[in-house]
């Protein structure tokens, strides 16, 4: 491990790729290097400290450098302990940026690299999972004071918030990123569902064709990982617990049920829920030889791995991100340790998608300094301007143009006089 005062990563050698995957990435989110080009003339973020619990990847560098761009210092650290891309690391802590990350940290690590973002005494937390405004909130509430707000990245981390927020638990503003139609609309569906494929494929080299897949869970995740799973050949199953959502998937053509009717069909599982155990023992234990378990939802807790492991005769590891369990006797593998499979076997949600979902990041720092004293201490949306600004933003670094509306069809849309 290579540490210094301001960081720590497992090898300063591995920069040069990190900068050269960086620059690939940046070649690819047009609307975030738009944004980071208006933050360069306005300096929004001017003497804000960021503290940033997000997956270290080559996409969220180029975030780091856009809130820099903007006046920001930042620190920064993994959301999960398999996320990190360990050379992007590396080329972050050559450029002087306060980063603490590895791919693979121990659970001591991962707590003490969090300790290092909160030291940094940051103005604004940026979160992927809720784990960075856990720990201020229940260890450090001496900062609260000073913490204009937060911002949260995932579906998870927004049911944390808003547990925290019914039990007045809540002491800072946060910003639902997520909730941005330009984030879990695209990320959410389109990013989810080709990365989790592309790690289930990395991990295993299956073939998705005419196998029956399992797909845990038909929010907007669910519903990208079933959509390209049949893009794909497969023959796809879903479970949900709500009553809407499981209608939208029989209505799109997937067969729904209950996981313990679905356990025995089932040739791969793939949970996307934010919720826990959905793959319990009971469900396990009659699934067919060779049945294959993924999780593409942020924590490791929606398979009960604990429970496997338990039950296991043996467990070995067979190919990078890819552990095989024989349990009573049968076979079943488990992608990526049971965690985020898309980021634990693959490199996450492509670039462009996640160019979407960090100008939303960079634009509610911007928006909670602007409002800063104003928000109270609830879980905020941004406003529906924001999303269409970078809907457009995105839609030119792709080269496509749309209409706009007439004088005459502005008037007809205010008002109510015109009709039959």
């Amino acid at each position: 491990m290579d540490t210094g005062s301001d960081y720590e990563v497992r090898s300063l050698e591995a920069s040069e790729q990190g900068k050269r995957n960086i620059d690939l990435a940046r070649a690819h989110m047009g609307a975030l290097m738009a944004v980071q080009e208006r933050f360069e003339r306005e300096k929004p973020l001017l003497q804000v400290r960021i503290g940033m619990a997000l997956h270290v990847t080559k996409e969220t560098a180029n975030l780091v450098h856009t809130l820099m761009a903007g006046g920001a210092e930042v620190a920064i650290t993994g959301c999960n302990p398999l996320s990190t891309q360990d050379d992007v690391a590396a080329a972050l802590a050559v450029e002087g940026v306060r980063v603490w990350a590895y791919k693979g940290e121990s659970r001591e690590d991962y707590y003490r690299y969090l300790n290092h973002v909160i030291s940094f005494r940051p103005h604004i937390t940026i979160d992927d999972g809720c784990d960075l405004v856990s720990e201020i909130h229940s260890r450090h509430p001496d900062l609260i004071e000073s913490i204009i707000g937060g911002c949260e990245e995932t579906t998870t981390g927004i049911i944390r918030l808003k547990a925290m927020q019914k039990d007045g638990a809540l002491k800072y503003p946060m910003i639902a990123v997520n909730d941005n139609l330009t984030k879990h609309l695209f990320d959410n569906y389109y990013g989810t569902g080709q990365s989790t494929l592309d790690g289930i494929l990395r991990a295993t080299n299956i073939l998705l064709a005419g196998k029956t897949v399992v797909v845990g869970g038909y929010g907007s995740c669910g519903k990208g990982v079933a959509t390209r799973s049949r893009g794909m050949g497969a023959n796809v199953i879903v479970t949900e617990v709500e009553p809407v959502r499981a209608l939208q998937a029989q209505m799109d053509g997937f067969r729904v049920m209950p996981m313990a009717s679905a356990a025995p069909k089932g040739d791969i599982f793939i949970t996307v829920t934010g919720n826990k155990h959905i793959i319990r023992m009971e469900h396990i234990r009659v699934m067919k030889e060779g049945a294959i378990l993924a999780n593409s939802g942020h924590f490791d807790i929606e398979i009960d791995v604990a429970g496997m492991t338990e039950a296991a005769e043996s467990v070995r590891t067979v190919r990078p991100s890819l552990q095989e369990f024989r349990v009573e006797g049968k076979t079943r593998y488990l992608c990526g340790e049971g965690r985020l499979v898309n980021l634990a076997a693959a490199e996450g949600h492509p670039s462009e998608v996640m160019s979407t979902s960090f100008c939303g990041q960079a634009l509610a720092c911007a928006y909670l300094v602007a409002h800063r004293n104003s928000l109270d201490a609830r879980v905020h949306q941004l406003p529906s301007e924001v999303d269409q600004e970078i809907a457009h933003l995105q839609l030119q670094a792709m080269g496509v143009a749309i209409d706009e509306m007439t004088a005459e069809q502005t008037a007809y849309m205010r008002t109510w006089k015109e009709g039959t």
